[in-house]
């Protein structure tokens, strides 16, 4: 258990973490702890959040330089998912080629342009959002989008004949899928109570229409658009937590 939590951690984060000993299994099982390194990452904002009210910092610079923060200590992984991926789709390109594009290590301007637009949609959202529930949306953010990953990856096949992100598509199992969600479902009760449970619910219902747009134009998932898939989960919890606490439906 440890080492797979370890694995998550070493992977979604830039935590300097070495294992020395992995196998496809202990890979594969790291997915039930996404939810957790989820809940790790919404702490670290929500901790640098206080940290900056202290200083007296004005909402939008805190907005600005939490989501500058996520991205440092993800790495800006799934950043680059996002680029690869809207490189290829709005390449118009066949599906093959699609395929190539996002193998390019080359960001393209269109790449670019969805990574901008997602950056700032995100500090726009923790810029609207109540005070009261600035710390649930960091935190849901950060569970839900992990989730998410793990819900594409279960339900989508893996559109290469190999690739990084293939050992995860093969490894996973309902098992691990179960024990994932309700380890999800658990975090979001804690954080949010009802209003958790149902942000979850929206996000999963966003994330199953994302992963489905894109496993019908590339015939599956690859790690591009799992980091994608993440990026665009976290604009959709802020979205709907702005939305549910600007017209009264968020429950207090």
């Amino acid at each position: 258990m440890i080492n797979d939590i370890l694995l998550a951690l070493q992977f979604l984060t830039i935590i300097p973490i070495k294992i020395a000993k992995v196998d496809d299994k202990s890979i594969a099982r790291s997915l039930i702890y996404y939810p957790l390194i989820g809940l790790l990452l919404g702490a670290i904002l929500v901790a640098g959040l206080a940290l900056l009210l202290v200083l007296n910092f004005l909402m939008m610079p805190v907005s600005i330089i939490l989501v500058v923060l996520l991205i440092i200590f993800t790495g800006g992984l799934h950043l680059d998912g996002l680029s690869d991926t809207f490189d290829a789709l709005l390449s118009r390109k066949p599906r093959k080629e699609m395929l190539q594009i996002m193998r390019d290590s080359h960001a393209g301007a269109l790449g670019i342009v969805a990574v901008i637009c997602v950056i700032l949609l995100k500090i726009a959202f923790i810029f609207s959002l109540n005070p009261a529930s600035k710390i649930v949306g960091l935190m849901l953010m950060c569970v839900l989008s992990r989730w998410s990953m793990v819900f594409s990856i279960f339900l989508f096949p893996y559109a290469r004949k190999e690739g990084k992100a293939k050992v995860y598509s093969e490894g996973i199992t309902p098992r691990i899928f179960t024990f994932a969600t309700i380890l999800v479902l658990v975090c979001s009760f804690l954080i949010a109570k009802s209003n958790g449970i149902f942000v979850f619910g929206l996000s999963a219902l966003g994330s199953y229409a994302i992963s489905k747009f894109f496993s019908h134009k590339l015939g599956g998932i690859t790690g591009d658009t799992l980091g994608a898939t993440n990026e665009i989960a976290e604009v959709i919890v802020l979205l709907c937590i702005c939305v549910l606490g600007r017209t009264g439906l968020w429950i207090t």
